[in-house]
């Protein structure tokens, strides 16, 4: 048998290329998902593996109603999955109290693994196997290239906790000191175990270029300071 022939037999829909499908399904679905365990995201290893299990068996599903002679659209149940997607993964989107969005990465993260799902259903095993290499590429090293432009970025947005009005004129005034320009701030309130602090959000930038964890270090030192968070 050639090799021709044993990728013909892996792209059918009998029982070897059933269990062709289900196996990359689980390995494409499982390494997306490792990933997003290592990083402690609340879709993980299994979430993603039964994503993409599940938007397989949909393809799988579709071509065996067409070979049964039903007359239906064998890409109808494939668009049920993606539209379907956006649901889950907007429940994995959050906005925090301090104005962060939480869970964009893992919601994209979800709906590639149902498109990986649904092309392995198909028989496009090389798409599939191709996309989840270039996911974890994504993930992998262009999150560390991200995390550098942000880091030496001329703008930063700041969470910032102190204890009365008095110490925010001070951190407004020590801001101007090292060339910090502050185009916005936001007030809130936030409760803590020793009582209630005052807190805001500064949107600020640099006139030149200063490293944020610099930055971090001269704001948690400033008197009245109780807590600095980079947003």
């Amino acid at each position: 048998m050639t090799f021709s022939e044993i990728i013909e037999i892996a792209k059918g829909v009998g029982i070897v290329g059933i269990c062709v499908r289900m196996f990359l399904a689980v390995l494409c679905g499982g390494i997306i998902g490792i990933e997003r365990e290592y990083k402690h995201r609340p879709a993980g290893f299994r979430t993603h593996t039964l994503i993409t299990i599940g938007a397989t068996l949909t393809t799988l599903t579709s071509q065996f109603l067409v070979k049964q002679g039903l007359a239906t659209d064998p890409a109808r149940l494939g668009a049920q999955v993606i539209a379907g997607m956006g649901f889950i993964g907007a429940g994995a989107i959050i906005v925090t109290a301090r104005r962060q969005v939480k869970g964009l990465t893992t919601a994209a993260g979800l709906w590639t693994s149902a498109i990986i799902g649904l092309a392995i259903g198909a028989g496009f095993y090389m798409g599939a196997l191709m996309t989840v290499a270039l996911v974890i590429v994504a993930e992998v090293l262009l999150s560390k290239l991200e995390y550098s432009v942000i880091a030496n970025a001329r703008s930063m947005n700041i969470y910032m906790e102190f204890r009365s009005a008095k110490d925010l004129d001070f951190i407004v005034d020590e801001m101007a000191k090292h060339n910090m320009v502050i185009t916005e701030i936001e007030y809130t309130k936030s409760t803590a175990a020793d009582g209630v602090h005052l807190s805001a959000v500064f949107s600020i930038r640099f006139k030149k270029k200063m490293a944020h964890e610099n930055v971090m270090a001269m704001l948690s030192q400033i008197p009245g300071v109780v807590s600095v968070e980079e947003l």
